[in-house]
């Protein structure tokens, strides 16, 4: 009989953690694919082990392509919800559309539309916030951060400032090319997203 109680209970157990178990599904450019790197050395590999050691189910799925832009992440968002119904979803875009000089406006609109999706689907947002170089201009790389608070305020969800919080411009932690984190900065990154991340799985 105790060993049936035993049994019972630790399936009880499995059946609890499942239950907890979710999906966090990462949209997002190079710096989440882990560009010019091991992708195990990437800060999304990283967040799978950390998830790991602090006892959290969650499965991570890494739908980053490198050069991707908010308009791609948007026509590529439905059937990644539809595959793998997250409960949690990150978006980091908007970096290449701010490279390619394109209109805040439109990288707004895009990323609203990829949050409401996501909300539809009954999936929580986290949203990383980007910032772009000085030569770009003030005028123009102000408009773009206001794009990550204007939206952050707008649909009342979780914002990272900047992502790359005390690594842009760093060139002992960026790669030669000067866009992207290079591996010793991948833990950073980490960091900076974990304390916003953590109480949203």
């Amino acid at each position: 009989m105790r060993v049936w109680f035993l049994s019972a209970g630790l399936a009880l157990m499995c059946m609890a953690q499942n239950a907890a178990a979710g999906t966090v599904l990462i949209v997002g450019d190079s710096i989440s694919a882990a560009f010019g790197l091991d992708t195990r050395l990437g800060w999304v590999s990283l967040l799978e082990q950390r998830l790991k050691s602090e006892g959290f189910a969650d499965k991570v799925v890494n739908a980053s392509i490198s050069g991707d832009t908010s308009a791609g992440g948007q026509a590529r968002l439905p059937a990644l919800l539809a595959e793998h119904k997250p409960e949690l979803v990150i978006l980091e875009l908007g970096g290449n559309d701010g490279l390619r000089g394109q209109l805040p406006a439109q990288l707004q609109q895009n990323l609203a539309s990829m949050i409401d999706s996501s909300r539809a689907s009954g999936a929580k947002v986290l949203l990383l916030g980007m910032q772009l170089p000085p030569n770009y201009g003030v005028r123009y790389t102000k408009a773009f951060a206001e794009v990550y608070s204007n939206l952050a305020e707008e649909k009342k969800i979780p914002l990272v400032p900047f992502f790359l919080e005390g690594v842009g411009g760093n060139p002992d932690l960026m790669q030669a090319d000067g866009i992207h984190p290079a591996a010793v900065a991948q833990g950073k990154l980490l960091e900076n997203v974990w304390p916003t991340l953590k109480p949203l799985l």
